[in-house]
């Protein structure tokens, strides 16, 4: 080390006596792992300071360094006791049951757990997070395919306080773990269990009834759900403001039609794959529930011009709307959607993929949309590059996606077919 290089580190004594210790553990606070550790190897009392639990209340690995091995969160938790209220681990693979048994046994006022995608967790490790972290209010165990029903009932003997649980894609869960769930934690506000084959009308109807709280749930997948589970939703939980049900093919506008009646402040709704929902639905939606911001209608093959032009009429303000592959949507739709108050204040997505009937007109009525940032537009054979051009010059800050797929030939009289390059060409 060069002479330059020493007279630029300052002694722990004299850092000490510039800066007391309570003013570095407060600075410290604010900074995320990657800075601590940083910080930690200036010298050595500031890595004691670093490595104070204080400032380790809440952690995520996720963007420092998604290889974590067990050992390092064992260490972690063991250094910061009961500090630590927030832990996100969420790819960390590699991390096991017995580092997150270590967790349990340390950091008993741990409030927010992400183990998402954590795939070697077991019923173990959450029957150990539910006898001692009793302030439990928000778990994710989304892709944490070991997770059965044995955790849910384990949260509900020990964690009443629990708000917010994801077990999405979790295959493992049936009714009788959400309904134990619901009974002991009747203050979920926010449930998913998105692409759970088991979880059915029984389980949903359980959760509307024993967490009448609930303000965010996804069911997307759950493809066994009826109008009797969303209806029962619309019915208790009255301050619902999200919802998913994407893909759950047996909803008919029944559950539309209760959500209209009973839940005014919903302001997102995912409904995408529900082939039987029409105009009907969502007109009696747009009447009463003025404050949705955000909908997905993808697939949604039935519904018409008169939907949106209901839309614009009762939603002022909708921010994203998503149209594609609903066939009987027309360039009069959009000029009723352009026209009414969402459009010109809120809208700021509109995605029309695959809707063959809209033509360039539809993209001269778009132009009174000033918030207008995002376009869809794959696979619109009507729509022309010029009017795209057009729509760019008025929006010059819109961003459109489109492709113009090659039309797929005619069968010849004789002979086979002939070969057509299926390249998208991207604007």
């Amino acid at each position: 080390m060069s002479l330059s290089q020493k007279s630029c580190i300052i002694p722990d004594d004299e850092i000490s006596r510039k800066l007391p210790k309570e003013i570095l553990l407060r600075i410290l606070s604010y900074l995320d792992v990657t800075s601590l550790c940083r910080c930690g190897q200036v010298s050595r009392y500031w890595n004691i300071l670093a490595l104070d639990g204080s400032n380790w209340q809440k952690i995520d690995l996720f963007d420092f360094q998604r290889d974590i091995e067990g050992p390092v969160i064992e260490n972690i938790s063991q250094r910061c006791g009961g500090f630590l209220k927030y832990l996100r681990l969420r790819g960390c693979q590699s991390v096991g049951s017995h580092s997150i048994r270590t967790l349990a046994n340390h950091c008993h006022n741990i409030e927010h757990l992400d183990l998402s995608e954590c795939k070697k967790i077991s019923d173990v490790a959450i029957q150990q997070l539910s006898k001692n972290c009793a302030k439990l209010t928000a778990i994710n165990l989304e892709s944490c395919s070991q997770i059965s029903d044995s955790s849910l009932k384990a949260l509900s003997d020990g964690c009443p306080n629990l708000s917010e649980i994801n077990v999405s894609w979790c295959n493992l869960i049936t009714e009788n773990g959400v309904e134990a769930l619901a009974r002991g934690c009747n203050k979920i506000k926010k449930f998913s269990s998105k692409g759970c084959k088991q979880v059915n009308d029984r389980a949903v109807i359980t959760l509307a009834i024993y967490c009448p709280g609930i303000e965010v749930l996804n069911l997307h997948s759950c493809d066994s759900i009826t109008d009797a589970s969303i209806s029962k939703i619309a019915e208790k939980c009255c301050n619902l403001k999200q919802l998913c049900v994407s893909k759950c093919t047996e909803l008919t506008d029944q559950s539309l039609t209760a959500l209209a009646m009973n839940n005014q402040y919903l302001n997102t709704l995912e409904v995408a794959g529900c082939a039987q929902f029409t105009d009907s639905g969502f007109i009696a939606l747009a009447k009463n529930c003025k404050y949705l911001e955000r909908m997905d209608l993808e697939e949604c093959s039935l519904i018409t011009d008169a939907t949106l032009q209901n839309l614009a009429l009762g939603c002022p303000s909708l921010e994203k709307l998503t149209l594609s592959h609903c066939e009987l949507i027309t360039d009069e739709g959009i000029r009723q959607l352009a026209g009414g108050g969402c459009a010109a204040e809120s809208l700021s997505v509109l995605e029309l993929d695959n809707c063959p009937l809209i033509t360039d007109a539809t993209l001269e009525h778009l132009i009174s949309c000033h918030n207008l940032q995002r376009i869809e537009l794959y696979d619109c054979q009507l729509i022309s590059r010029n009017a795209i051009r057009r729509l760019r010059n008025h929006l010059p800050n819109i961003k459109v996606h489109a492709y113009f797929a090659p039309v797929t030939p005619p069968p010849t009289i004789n002979g086979p077919r002939p070969r057509y390059c299926r390249c998208c060409e991207i604007l």
